[in-house]
């Protein structure tokens, strides 16, 4: 058989890694070269290694999601007679020489992850593959917006932004993609970081027992590998490579009301005047396409809104903050400004032939902003200008996938990906982060010191630096709820902090329990927004009949309360990267109960609070605690952890427990976050065998004064067997809203606390319904645990509570 050139080089290309033929130690690493390619090793902490592999002269660089730089002198390089070792304090790189292949070890020597040794690295035309050998009882976690099961071994998935209306709960691909998992076996964990945008795949063991791989339609392999000492660390590492969330408004963590649409501004503000009205605390109204003149962006229709300017200063009067719709499509029109000044200036997305895309969208034929082009950034950072003279400082980036009518964005249109010029295969993943980065950079400076906030819908490793994430179009149905928190916990696994659903659900209409229970949940997630599509019944808490009002009530003004908890909890994020919904993989990450499909939806709000979501449908259901002693938030029943338990769970009561020695500060009733709470802190300690510590952070929630000192930070430490609670001497220049706190003590007697001096108090979390049924039982007995508390006066100095 007579074989041509050109299918001689598909062959070659077919084939798996060669051997090493030389390399040289670089600054950072080492740098070598197979018979066909070429390969580099470097170290960017004690924790992570980068591998990149070409069959080019030279590397491909992505420059989106990397933010930190490869280090010297955290590394050493020994050389045997079949591999070379590049090691660090945590982690070593064991390369094999002949065949090519790589092998991670932990600082003990026990195998993390490794190549199968076969196939190890390989091109198939241009899609280049890593094929690792799946370790026994392997599971793996994260990969950030992805249907599915918590541990998603068995399964494939690709990363593609995708339009997805009323996506199916095993659907995939949806809008967002983060190419992060984390690998969990033998009392181990890895994460592994495909920095590659084009089209990417990522095979858990599906449809094969031999291996799990990445791969990539085109472009170069390159990966990062991360090994610490635990789940949360990874995440942690993780986070530094591709950049931390900044602290947003905290106004944004209030509770937000949307809907597909308000208007005209007459029902906007009675929306608004309704949550006064009702005492539902929100800060936050959010105007869908409807506010905009034929769905064109930057322009306001003067039917429906004649006066914005003056409908948002009434907003603000209320304690609201408005949030407006960005889509990307500048529609097609002759004397549109946004249309004809972006046509002058050059910088829509075009064909090969220079002509620009057209695609069709809400507006019409729109083209579209090439937000890899900074000349572009810098143009619709201009416009937004139209929306911070209003006073608006939030911002929701939609349809940004790119979505358009038939959802086939051809591959050919061309980007200028900052200079590198490039197709819709390596731009479509970068696209809507990049128009959240322009958004959120143009906002910032528009404000003049004052933090925006900023949505996204699609977005790419290292859209946390930019912008909170919603998981899109959800369905109203109990499994989007319970798959809703499954994202949100996977997305924090995969360092994005601050996420969240629609609660209710987008599409269709939900029942009464349904969103009482949706409601419940969302209380205890990063992002808490209401959302309805058009044509759907309306969806806020009062629209479901008194019932669902109340406990919609008792909810929300529960996150209200424990806002100093949350904000906190939003500051540890953006110094660390640990996220606010924390799957119990993070933390009971080699406990098997916490992967099990009855428990997998289970998560801790910040450190000390588990939440477990159950069905609308479900008054009595199975939960699982981990390890540890458990106090049911409510009534303050003690629960030791490590087994399955049962639990009531009637529509007004989600499961939700505090963990041993926890430390939660709360304040009194808001109706918005703007509004001045009570002087006095509530700090509710829990009895417990373990040490625990709390770091307490407060700062004016607006601007970026923490940045320059004007915070206030102080741990508060519990150390059981001493029976002290220590608040630590303050730091930074911000003045406390509190100078007063009440310590609440659980699981404690008033005898065991005979050296204070104390009180005690029936104590409620959520109030009990009101009972609308006459001969109806009473639900009260559910809410009245009494508590024994001391009142401290705050300072700036160290204060010591001591009890015998």
């Amino acid at each position: 058989m007579i074989i041509n050139k050109s299918e001689k080089r598909a062959l070659s290309r077919s084939a798996a890694l060669g051997s090493l033929t030389n390399y040289q130690t670089t600054e950072c690493g080492l740098v070598g070269k197979t018979d066909q390619e070429l390969f580099e090793i470097q170290v960017y902490s004690a924790s992570t290694i980068r591998v990149r592999i070409t069959q080019n002269d030279e590397f491909n660089e992505l420059k989106y999601s990397v933010v930190s730089q490869a280090q010297s002198s955290l590394h050493q390089i020994k050389e045997e007679t079949d591999t070379i070792t590049v090691s660090t304090s945590l982690i070593s790189l064991e390369i094999s020489k002949t065949p090519l292949r790589f092998r991670f070890l932990d600082r003990e020597g026990n195998v993390l992850n490794e190549d199968d040794t076969a196939f190890g690295t390989s091109w198939q035309g241009e899609q280049v593959t890593t094929y690792k050998k799946l370790q026994a009882e392997e599971k793996f976690i994260g990969l950030g917006e992805k249907t599915g099961p918590l541990n998603k071994r068995g399964w494939g998935f690709q990363n593609w932004n995708t339009d997805h209306f009323g996506y199916g709960t095993e659907a995939d691909p949806i809008y967002c993609s983060v190419p992060f998992y984390i690998g969990v076996h033998s009392g181990l964990s890895y994460g592994i970081f495909l920095n590659n945008s084009f089209k990417t795949h990522f095979n858990f063991g599906a449809s094969n027992n031999r291996f799990s791989s990445f791969s990539a339609d085109a472009g170069d392999m390159d990966y990062f590998f991360i090994h610490d000492d635990s789940v949360a660390q990874i995440v942690s590492a993780y986070s530094t490579l591709t950049g931390k969330m900044t602290l947003p408004p905290k106004w944004s963590l209030g509770y937000q009301q949307c809907r597909y649409s308000y208007y005209p501004d007459k029902e906007v503000l009675s929306t608004a005047q309704n949550f006064r009205d009702k005492e539902i605390p929100a800060d936050v109204i959010v105007l869908d396409i409807h506010y905009m003149e034929k769905y064109k962006i930057f322009t306001w229709d003067g039917e429906r809104f004649p006066d914005p300017e003056s409908m948002i200063l009434k907003l603000k009067s209320l304690g609201f903050e408005v949030v407006v719709m960005c889509d990307p499509g500048i529609k097609i029109e002759k004397g549109y400004e946004a249309y004809e000044d972006g046509l002058e200036q050059d910088l829509f997305i075009k064909y090969p032939d220079g002509t620009n895309y057209e695609g069709q969208v809400w507006p019409g034929w729109c083209h579209f902003p090439d937000f890899t082009s900074l000349k572009a950034r810098d143009w619709w950072q201009n416009q937004l200008k139209t929306y911070t003279a209003l006073g608006i400082e939030g911002y929701w980036n939609d349809m940004n996938e790119i979505a358009t009518w038939g959802q086939t964005l051809p591959e050919l249109i061309e980007f200028d990906f900052d200079g590198d010029s490039a197709s819709t295969r390596n731009a479509r993943n970068v696209y809507g982060m990049l128009m959240a980065k322009s958004t959120f950079e143009g906002a910032k400076e528009n404000l003049n010191g004052k933090r925006p906030f900023n949505l996204t819908r699609a977005g790419f490793a290292g859209i946390q630096r930019y912008a909170a994430v919603w998981t899109g179009d959800n369905v109203a149905s109990d499994e989007h709820m319970l798959l809703g928190m499954r994202m949100l916990n996977s997305m924090g696994l995969s360092g994005i902090p601050f996420a969240g659903f629609d609660t209710g659900g987008f599409v269709g209409n939900a029942t009464e329990e349904l969103f009482a229970r949706w409601i419940s949940m969302g209380a205890f997630t990063p992002f808490f927004r209401g959302h309805s599509n058009v044509n759907t019944r309306d969806s806020e808490p009062w629209a479901y009949g008194e019932h669902t009002e109340e406990i919609s009530r008792n909810y929300i003004n529960l996150r209200y309360r424990l806002m100093p908890y949350l904000y906190a909890m939003f500051y540890e994020a953006s110094e660390s990267g640990i996220p606010i919904n924390r799957s119990l993989a993070m933390d009971y990450t080699h406990d098997e109960k916490v992967y099990d499909q009855a428990y997998e939806n289970e998560f801790l709000f910040g450190d000390s609070i588990l939440v477990a979501p159950v069905s609308s449908q479900k008054v009595i259901e199975k939960i699982y605690l981990p390890e540890g002693k458990w106090y049911d938030l409510f009534t303050d029943s003690y629960y030791e952890g490590g087994k399955e338990t049962i639990v009531e769970c009637p529509i007004e009561k989600l499961p939700v427990f505090a963990k041993e020695s926890a430390i939660i500060p709360m304040q009194s009733k808001v109706s918005t976050t703007k509004e001045t709470p009570h002087e006095q802190l509530e700090i509710h300690l829990y009895k417990g065998e373990a040490d625990n510590s709390f770091v307490y952070y407060e700062d004016d929630g607006t601007s970026y004064d923490f940045e320059g000192g004007g915070f206030q930070q102080r741990t508060m430490h519990f150390s059981p067997k001493q029976k002290t609670l220590t608040l630590t001497q303050t730091k930074g220049d911000y003045k406390s809203v509190f100078s007063k706190a009440r310590i609440y003590f659980h699981g404690y007697d008033m005898k065991e606390l005979n050296t204070l001096k104390t009180g005690q108090e029936d104590y409620r979390f959520i109030h009990p319904l009101t009972d609308f049924d006459p001969l109806g039982d009473s639900i009260s007995d559910y809410y009245i645990p009494k508590l024994p508390y001391t009142d401290i006066n705050l300072g700036i100095n160290e204060i010591k509570i001591s009890w015998s």
